[in-house]
């Protein structure tokens, strides 16, 4: 009996976060989706990536360059007197949540699915939390960001990634495995 060990990759378009099984929902998201119900029961009817264009890019460009403009960086703790209040920037500021927020909003608009556009958790190089906003391609996908204007594969930001919404309910929240390949082990 031999037994042959080989490294697969996920069933997923490359450059593609590999994710886990549910996970917690962050505190900061549970009371958003209390005050706004109907955005976190969200089952989109198509679950397949966007197609990854240049007029995409483009709209994901413009979005992340006007949003970062328009929102003046300030903590929830100075806007709200508490911490993590994710919260529609709509008084012109905000904390990273909060632009999330509003780039899924302007980007739903625009038409893309909100399969696509998932709020995810990580961890700066620091150590730091932070949010920012995955936008699933199909060539892999991109990072819209407060902290930089330039749209990122997610695997090039230098962040970890802990969890990210589902992409079929928008009130439900996945793991984040790190891109790490799957060992397989096959016994003939």
């Amino acid at each position: 009996m031999a037994i042959s060990v080989y490294w697969v990759a996920p069933a997923v378009a490359e450059g593609a976060m590999a994710t886990g099984g549910p996970t917690s929902q962050p505190v900061g998201h549970y009371d958003f989706c209390k005050a706004h119900p109907g955005e976190c029961s969200i089952r989109p009817a198509s679950l397949a990536p966007a197609t990854m264009s240049s007029a995409l890019l483009r709209k994901l460009t413009s979005v992340t360059a006007k949003v970062n403009a328009a929102v003046k960086p300030m903590s929830d703790l100075d806007i709200y007197g508490k911490d993590e209040v994710w919260a529609y920037p709509d008084n012109g500021v905000g904390d990273c949540e909060d632009y999330v927020l509003e780039k899924r909003r302007e980007l739903g608009r625009m038409g893309v699915s909100l399969a696509n556009l998932l709020i995810t958790v990580v961890r700066k190089p620091d150590g730091e939390g932070h949010a920012v906003l995955t936008v699933r391609t199909d060539k892999g996908d991109y990072v819209l960001d407060n902290l930089n204007d330039k749209v990122k594969v997610w695997d090039q930001t230098g962040y970890r990634f802990l969890k990210r919404q589902a992409i079929d309910n928008t009130g439900r929240w996945v793991s984040i495995r790190g891109g790490q390949q799957v060992l397989v082990g096959a016994v003939q």
